[in-house]
């Protein structure tokens, strides 16, 4: 990547985690609580203003990659007044949850503002494969498994191994496992139904993803009212394709797809080289990712801290705070730990 490519990448991931530390900073405020401070970077404050009246201390660090915010009372090193209303501990359970729900919430709202302003922008070209359905093909490979079976261009995919009017991704999800095997598909032609049996072919010797040998046809820029409807489901549907992928992860026992900071910096670069509508749709499943990744219910992320609320709901008692921050240093480690081997995998593969 060139220089360009990496301080766009930097910018990019640093927006999404400033995204997320502003719904903690911002839920935080709404109930009351008292944050210290709010910072964008690390190192050496380079700047620092506290507004009048206000508790906290907003800074700009020497080194202005990623951001945090530091709330009165969370860390357990802090001194606890149980009188004052305005630390983390004394406030209402409720008042708890959303702080901490803030920032995941906060990386979907944004994956949704990013989704309505690119559908907007004219380019919605990202959106096809999990919105449009059914299927519209724009291309049939020559020699193809669909052009031996007589797939046409302008034929509609109302129904793919019993999946009935899939979008491309639910089409290519339905011919993966397929390799080798006979399969039904359903078009619609000029009004008419036809079916075909289409045996997909492997991708290659070594990849045995099954591939019947079409495209997806472009469609119409976005109106307002599909802009909106898209930034809503878009998100959603790539919430679901990554817990599909997660529990694959966990089924094969396999890392192989896990990134971390440097391959989500190559990811962003290698989009940014591609347009403005490949950067930004990249941002967008970054922060879902974000927003996925850390609602997880590990401990040290905000999905196993939510879980110890879940706790304290169901039994209208507190856990025991020296168990839940042993609970929650010892995953902080495990994640470390599993990020610095990430990474050195990132750099040396």
């Amino acid at each position: 990547m060139g220089v360009t490519d990496i301080l766009l990448a930097i910018v990019g991931i640093s927006i999404l985690v400033i995204v997320h530390e502003t719904g903690h900073y911002l839920a935080a405020r709404a109930f009351g609580m008292r944050v210290l401070e709010y910072s964008i970077g690390f190192g050496p404050t380079l700047l620092k203003f506290q507004p009048k009246d206000s508790p906290t201390v907003f800074k700009v660090g020497a080194i202005p990659f990623l951001a945090y915010v530091r709330i009165d009372g969370m860390n357990p090193q802090d001194e606890v007044d149980p009188e004052d209303p305005a630390i983390y501990p004394n406030a209402s359970v409720f008042g708890r949850i959303v702080t901490i729900a803030g920032g995941p919430f906060a990386n979907y709202l944004a994956a949704v503002i990013f989704a309505f302003g690119i559908g907007l922008a004219g380019w919605p070209g990202w959106a096809y494969s999990l919105i449009e359905s059914p299927v519209v093909i724009g291309q049939v490979v020559d020699d193809s498994a669909a052009a031996e079976a007589g797939l046409q261009v302008g034929d509609k995919i109302i129904m793919a191994n019993g999946v009935a009017n899939p979008t491309f991704q639910e089409l290519i999800m339905a011919t993966t496992p397929r390799a080798d095997q006979e399969t039904e598909y359903r078009v619609l032609r000029d009004g008419e139904e036809l079916s075909f049996m289409i045996t997909p072919r492997r991708a290659s010797e070594e990849d045995s993803r099954g591939k019947i040998g079409v495209a997806q046809a472009g469609s119409e820029p976005f109106t307002i009212e599909k802009a909106a409807r898209t930034s809503v489901i878009y998100p959603w549907r790539l919430t679901v394709l990554q817990l599909d992928g997660i529990a694959d992860m966990f089924k094969k026992r396999s890392t192989e797809n896990i990134g971390g900071p440097v391959a989500m910096g190559e990811m962003v670069g290698r989009a940014a080289k591609q347009g403005a509508s490949h950067y930004f749709a990249m941002l967008m499943l970054l922060s879902v990712a974000l927003g996925l990744f850390n609602l997880l219910p590990f401990p040290a992320l905000d999905g196993g801290r939510l879980v110890f609320l879940g706790y304290e709901v169901i039994t209208r008692r507190r856990p025991n705070e020296k168990f839940e921050t042993i609970v929650h240093t010892v995953g902080l480690l495990f994640l470390l730990g599993v990020l610095v081997l990430v990474t050195f995998r990132d750099i040396f593969s």
